[in-house]
């Protein structure tokens, strides 16, 4: 996936180059809660048990709140809500080859579609928010979060695959090949987009600044290690093999 021969782009941002690089990661992420809503939403509305789907009714709600207080962040950032729609709606369709690709044959797996494979681009946005400043960086963590923490998701996976072998062993299978498709979704945003270039550069560098190893030539090889290593910690977590 990532090149060999990156160079990282440390060049200084201006003041503009940098809200506009911030501007383009919190409407992903903005991007990224419509997402979310609407697979919590969809799940909701399949399941027949009254006490999950006020689960994932309540996890859907969650997420429109959370997209609500990242693009108000975009808007002070650029200056007009307007200008933070715009890129919002820029990011419209990063997903679709993704959900194209994967589509989940019930409510499990769209579960776990958007809790692993999701969960790698919500990843790569962590890393990049490393270097925006610190009013935006920190609201994008504390989104974050707030979407890959969620406990009702991780119990509502991990007690159904604890109770079924033969749903573990589908959801692990199904997990291996949404992260494969999900690393690539990254790669697509890395390749058109020159902000998140800048970002991840500057991220990788400041995350090597004070220690005695070397940045690495390559941010995104870097990069593709770090969300492969999360992406098995996070099947763990859920009681699936990776």
């Amino acid at each position: 996936m990532p090149t060999s021969s990156e160079t990282p782009d440390l060049t200084p941002a201006t003041s503009s180059d940098a809200a506009h690089d911030a501007g383009d990661v919190l409407a992903l992420v903005a991007q990224m809660e419509t997402v979310a809503f609407l697979r919590f939403a969809g799940a909701a509305a399949e399941t027949t048990d009254p006490e999950r789907r006020l689960q994932l009714a309540r996890l859907a709600g969650a997420s429109l709140a959370r997209q609500e207080r990242v693009l108000d962040r975009a808007g002070e950032v650029l200056g007009t809500s307007e200008a933070a729609l715009a890129l919002y709606v820029a990011f419209e369709g990063a997903f679709d080859e993704f959900n194209a690709r994967t589509r989940a044959s019930g409510w499990w797996e769209e579960l776990v579609k958007g809790y692993v494979g999701h969960g790698v681009a919500y990843d790569f946005c962590r890393i990049v928010a490393g270097a925006l400043d610190p009013a935006s960086r920190d609201i994008v963590v504390d989104v974050i979060d707030g979407e890959l923490t969620s406990e009702s998701a991780i119990t509502l996976v991990d007690e159904a695959t604890n109770d079924d072998e033969q749903l573990a062993s589908r959801l692990a299978l199904w997990g291996r090949r949404v992260v494969g498709e999900a690393l690539s979704v990254v790669q697509v945003l890395l390749t058109d987009n020159a902000s998140l270039q800048r970002l991840l550069a500057r991220a990788v560098a400041l995350r090597f600044e004070g220690t005695d190893d070397e940045v690495p030539a390559a941010p995104s090889a870097w990069l593709f290690g770090q969300l492969t290593a999360e992406h098995a910690r996070r099947m763990s977590r859920v009681g699936l093999a990776a």
